[in-house]
């Protein structure tokens, strides 16, 4: 480093060959990378998972102390997901990749394996015991972050030579940048766009060096097949890369336009060889429960500016957009640094601030989340930006930046922060990061440039850099753990303990499946406790979860979140009637401990003469699920309401000794039936509650204490079953059943009674993808086939969405693909 004495060149021009001593010199310097070209990507990937774990040993974390690791949905969707993929690739799973008949009782799986199993690493779950899919979940993120870092290493390189540690320090930087401590550290499937920003930048080198167009395709598809929602904004992000490079590469007129065919032509290909796996997924989505997700608000622009200092963490859906202050430091120079050719210059600045300006710019920030409103954090693109970042400040690296500048930069980091000091929720580890990293880092890069003279200062001025990475990222790290375990969304749980596991194997011991469902119960160690647990209940959360479910589970008294993409279960004997669900586990009497229970349960096909209709109140949830169980058994009396709008009280009349129930999806608070135990309340998510028996003066006492202004139970929120009508309902229901139920990975087949007539109703609600031995015959959202004379047997079989068309796709890609190697390697070796 120093002050440059030569005339600026361009930075991507390639070397020129040297003559006579210097020959040998080079010689030597392209020999040494071929021995050690994983030098800097080892080192990069190290400092990266290394730096991530330290902060889980600083904050013991689980493995390393007894604080709860799953964050959010990592524990209620990745954990219980990845568990789900273990017992398919073992053979224990009650479905295949295309279907699961455990949670929402059965659902699609492969846009679910698509979007939350995509992630490569996602498969080592399947290398270790099931008792420990959560540790190695846990593992997916150093281990990605770090395998982001290498690949960022690789691809500075090829943008710019240098040494192989200055790349893997700053590709450490790209690890470990903002987004992917703050906003992604948990979710696997997202982490896998920070992998594939810089693998779609190697295969933009590619196309422009006019090489390598099946590598090209084959990386598109990598990036692709992880995860396409992240894969989509880095392809956007390569699109900005590719345009950069095609602007400030000395190349001709007819190579741009080679380069640009080159990279259509590849990324669609690569595209095309994930569609059976991205077309049903679309479909899929467009057929899912759609969300109240609001209109993207940009941050105030001092917000948005404060999440570019390092080790800063905002509340709720902020930018966290920052790297480590050695790679600020050094992309701020770059604007600054003479040895860099103007246009070079010039361009990066102006592509990169544009970039940044695009995530407050409501139409572009539609653009970059595909046309859709994001259900959470707006700035889930931010890891482009960080990319960004890091490769300027590599190029300034690489050209040797004047220590004056450096400090130059370094003082306004100081400023700004300064500056932005009060801005809501300012990180408390900023002030460290900015003036302990930024002097160290600064320390560093001047005893690096005065390492040209003095040799031996190049290795301080190296583990300064590798340090100051290391432990400033560390910092940040736990910094974001903490801030965000404080937010009651995020608070960490536990997703292996004595009592899961003791539900697991109560569960375990009441299987019945396909004679009968068995429900895991409640209380609910996560959202899909049936993957989680090898269940076949309603527990399901999934961005997937079909519209007609949720129509169908909805009036029947299930409760739910998230705007109907998640369900809980219910313990209502009808419900569990009319789903074949024959087992329930409960929370035992000793700490911990679990017990089963076994009830009569009609077959999962039964057969129904013809409509019924309820002769309770239509209105009333009883009254909804005694039209699907094709019975009366539920009282619904009339109910006077008394008390405050805080402390309402209502009060029925039933049969003595019926069983009694309660529904009042709009009251957020408590309730208590007599002087039985308090039960919360929580609206939606409550579903039908059970309150017990029914005394013998057969008069119902209710309390209801809650906040919700203006909220009541409504007319008819008490109904009263009748045991014994339930009971003759069932009995019928299994004498006029199917005889024998099968139920393949994406199919069922069931044996009817001689004589059957009406509808064969299958307990599982008419996801599309459905196709039956008759017709499809809607049945209150349950999947039905109508029964022709003589009918015996009834088979159906699930197939996605977009499948066929997707295999198609793909093997039109897969034949592009074959051609062009076979064409390269005939021109190679003809």
């Amino acid at each position: 480093m120093g002050t440059a004495t030569t005339e600026p060149t361009d930075t991507d021009a390639p070397p020129r060959p040297a003559a006579g001593r210097r020959l040998s010199g080079l010689t030597r310097l392209t020999r040494l990378p071929r021995r050690s070209r994983l030098y800097g990507p080892l080192l990069a990937f190290l400092v990266t998972s290394g730096a991530f774990c330290a902060s889980w040993v600083l904050r013991g974390t689980f493995p390393f102390g007894n604080t709860g690791r799953a964050v959010n949905d990592q524990a209620n969707q990745y954990v219980p997901f990845h568990r789900a993929l273990w017992d398919l690739v073992h053979g224990h799973a009650a479905g295949d990749v295309f279907f699961t008949w455990r949670g929402g009782f059965g659902q699609q799986f492969l846009s679910d394996y698509y979007t939350y199993l995509g992630n490569p690493f996602s498969w080592l779950v399947v290398l270790v015991p099931r008792a420990h899919v959560d540790l190695a979940v846990f593992a997916i993120t150093p281990i990605t972050m770090g395998t982001a870092a290498a690949l960022m290493t690789v691809y500075l390189g090829k943008l710019k030579p240098g040494p192989w540690w200055q790349r893997g320090v700053l590709g450490a930087t790209y690890g470990l940048c903002g987004w992917a401590l703050s906003d992604a550290s948990y979710i696997p499937m997202w982490l896998w766009g920070l992998v594939a920003l810089p693998l779609l930048g190697i295969a933009v080198e590619w196309c422009l060096e006019e090489r390598r167009w099946p590598g090209v395709a084959a990386l598109v598809a990598l990036a692709w097949f992880g995860n396409f929602y992240t894969a989509m904004m880095a392809t956007m992000a390569a699109c900005v890369l590719l345009a950069i490079r095609l602007v400030t590469r000395d190349m001709t007129g007819a190579q741009r336009l080679r380069a640009l065919w080159r990279a259509a032509t590849a990324a669609t290909t690569g595209i095309l060889l994930t569609l059976p796996l991205l077309l049903p997924s679309f479909l899929s989505s467009g057929s899912a429960q759609p969300t109240q997700a609001g209109a993207f608000d940009p941050v105030r622009i001092e917000v948005f500016l404060t999440g570019m200092l390092p080790a800063t963490y905002l509340w709720g859906g902020r930018p966290r957009l920052y790297v480590a202050s050695l790679g600020l430091i050094l992309a701020g120079a770059f604007v600054l640094n003479s040895g860099i050719a103007k246009r070079t210059r010039l361009v990066w600045a102006a592509a990169t601030l544009l970039v940044v300006a695009s995530f407050q710019f409501p139409p572009t920030q539609y653009v970059w989340h595909g046309l859709a409103v994001p259900n959470g954090n707006p700035y889930r693109e931010a890891f482009v930006f960080s990319g960004m970042v890091v490769v300027v400040a590599w190029l300034s690296l690489a050209h040797r930046p004047r220590p004056l500048h450096l400090a130059l930069v370094a003082a306004l980091l100081v400023a700004a922060t300064f500056v932005l000091r009060h801005t809501d929720d300012f990180g408390g580890w900023t002030w460290p990061a900015v003036l302990g990293g930024g002097s160290v880092s600064l320390l560093a890069l001047v005893l690096l440039a005065l390492g040209e003279k003095r040799r031996a200062l190049i290795p301080v001025a190296a583990a300064l850099m590798i340090g100051v990475v290391f432990a400033e990222s560390t910092v940040a790290a736990v910094n974001a753990d903490s801030r965000r375990a404080r937010e009651r969304w995020a608070k960490p749980v536990a997703t292996s303990n004595q009592s899961i596991t003791n539900q697991f194997a109560a569960v375990r011991g009441v299987d019945g499946w396909p004679a009968y469902r068995t429900d895991s119960g409640a209380p609910q160690s996560s959202y899909n406790d049936a993957l989680a647990l090898r269940a076949e209940g309603p527990q399901y959360y999934s961005s997937y979860l079909p519209e007609v479910t949720y129509r169908a589970l909805e009036p029947l008294g299930y409760g739910f979140k998230n705007d109907g993409r998640t369900f809980f279960g219910a313990d209502n004997p009808v419900l569990d009637a009319i789903f074949s669900i024959g087992a329930r586990v409960e929370p035992g009497p000793a700490k911990n401990s679990w017990a089963a229970r076994l009830f009569p349960a009609p077959p999962l096909v039964t057969v129904r003469p013809g409509p019924y209709t309820s002769p309770n109140p239509a209105g009333s949830v009883y009254a909804r699920q005694e039209n699907v169980l094709g019975a009366t058994v539920y009282q619904v009396p009339p109910v006077t309401r008394g008390g405050t709008p805080t402390e309402q009280t209502y009060a029925a009349q039933c049969a003595p000794g019926s069983e009694a129930f309660w529904f009042s999806p709009e009251i957020y608070g408590s309730l208590r039936a007599g002087g039985g135990p308090e039960q919360a309340l929580q609206d939606r998510m409550s579903g039908v509650l059970r309150l017990g028996k029914v005394p013998a003066s057969g008069r119902l006492d209710i309390t209801v204490r809650t906040a919700t202004r203006g909220a009541t139970a409504g007319e008819h929120p008490i109904g009263c079953l009748d045991p014994a009508g339930l009971d003759a309902a069932v009995g019928h229901l299994k004498a006029t059943g199917a005889m024998h139920v099968s139920a393949g990975g994406h199919s069922i087949e069931a044996t009817l009674p001689e004589g059957a007539k009406g509808t064969a109703v299958i307990a599982t609600t008419a996801v599309p993808g459905w196709q039956c031995s008759a017709p499809l015959q809607d049945f209150h959202g349950l999947l039905a086939v109508p029964l022709a004379p003589g009918t015996t047997k009834v088979s159906c079989t699930f197939t996605p969405k977009g499948l066929k068309a997707g295999l198609a796709g793909g093997a039109l890609g897969l034949m592009v693909l074959i051609a062009a190697s076979i064409t390269t390697l005939r021109r190679r070796h003809p």
